[in-house]
């Protein structure tokens, strides 16, 4: 026979379970009930900014409610990635993270958030790559002669990034230390403003996402030189890698994902990740990606946590190849 305390205690406890189960049912059940904020740590224009948009269009068509993105730069993704972690877990503010989120904490010996412990992965959107160019102006067409002339004119290039500590900025570091050569680094809140300036000759050159860059490289503003990571890209197959110009070894790609702050509950995260892996896959939304350079990719939230999880231990390796010590 069961005492008066313990059935007590054993009652609270199955209504503990039963309340914990019909909030997440309800939750699963009317969620969403209103718009959902996707915070996107770069202004508007760049990459993570366009894979924001049409994925959170595609997704709200799916889900009832309209994706509402909000552009809250600065500090290379640093930004806008602890505003996400701080918000409430509730399935209404999300964050796009890119690979500069990965890479940050290699860089900074204190970040205001911990992607692994912070977020609650959705799903992987895409990969990509960056573009080496260079502004007209500079007398090169080629990796090669671009080494010459930067060693011959030490300090005398400038190169834009998105931001100090973004992947672009790590991907000129390791330019420099495989070639020997010295560069001005100008960081950008974003890769909108950056390709402004190059494109004004304000900076000579810069190794930024290919999406936002095709334009400007088709029209003759800027002179594409190399591809970064380790295979060539299907809209720019004329251009060759890094690697192949000589720099053998040389591949710094990046990607994007959808994240929810940590304790978002599950069946929440669930629906979302289903929501944008169907997204992912419209062949309209590929097409879109491939003109920019861009190939959609998804995986589930236990694949996307590993994937986080490995990028981190990458980059921290890349890091400390480039002889890069966190500040």
């Amino acid at each position: 026979m069961i005492s008066s305390k313990k059935g007590s205690h054993y009652f609270f406890t199955l209504l503990c379970l039963f309340f914990s189960w019909l909030s997440a049912a309800l939750a699963q059940e009317v969620y969403p009930s209103h718009p959902i904020k996707v915070i996107v740590s770069y202004p508007a224009g760049g990459s993570n900014d366009l894979v924001a948009r049409l994925l959170g269009e595609e997704m709200g068509k799916e889900l009832g409610q309209r994706f509402v993105i909000e552009n809250k730069s600065g500090a290379g993704g640093v930004v806008g990635a602890e505003a996400a972690a701080r918000a409430a877990p509730d399935g209404y503010t999300l964050f796009m993270a890119g690979g500069a989120h990965a890479l940050a904490p290699s860089l900074n010996k204190s970040l205001g958030y911990n992607l692994v412990k912070d977020f609650e992965p959705i799903s992987l959107a895409a990969i990509g790559t960056y573009l080496l160019v260079v502004h007209p102006s500079v007398p090169v067409t080629s990796v090669k002669e671009l080494i010459e002339f930067a060693k011959s004119k030490p300090g005398v290039l400038s190169y834009a990034s998105s931001g100090a500590g973004a992947p672009p900025h790590l991907a000129a570091v390791l330019f420099e230390k495989m070639t020997g050569t010295t560069l001005n680094h100008v960081p950008y809140r974003g890769d909108t403003p950056a390709i402004a300036d190059l494109v004004a000759g304000h900076v000579q050159l810069s190794f930024i996402s290919i999406a936002p860059l095709l334009p400007q490289v088709k029209s003759g503003a800027l002179r594409a030189l190399a591809i970064t990571s380790g295979k060539r890209s299907t809209v720019a197959p004329e251009v060759m890698t890094l690697s192949e110009a000589g720099l053998a070894g040389y591949d710094v790609g990046t990607w994007w994902g959808l994240l929810a702050p940590a304790k978002t509950p599950q069946p929440i995260v669930e629906r979302l990740a289903g929501a944008m892996q169907r997204a992912v896959n419209l062949p309209a939304v590929r097409d879109r990606f491939l003109a920019g350079g861009i190939q959609a990719m998804s995986n589930t939230p236990t694949e996307f946590a590993a994937m986080i999880k490995s990028e981190l231990i990458r980059y921290g390796t890349l890091v400390k190849a480039a002889g890069i010590d966190p500040t």
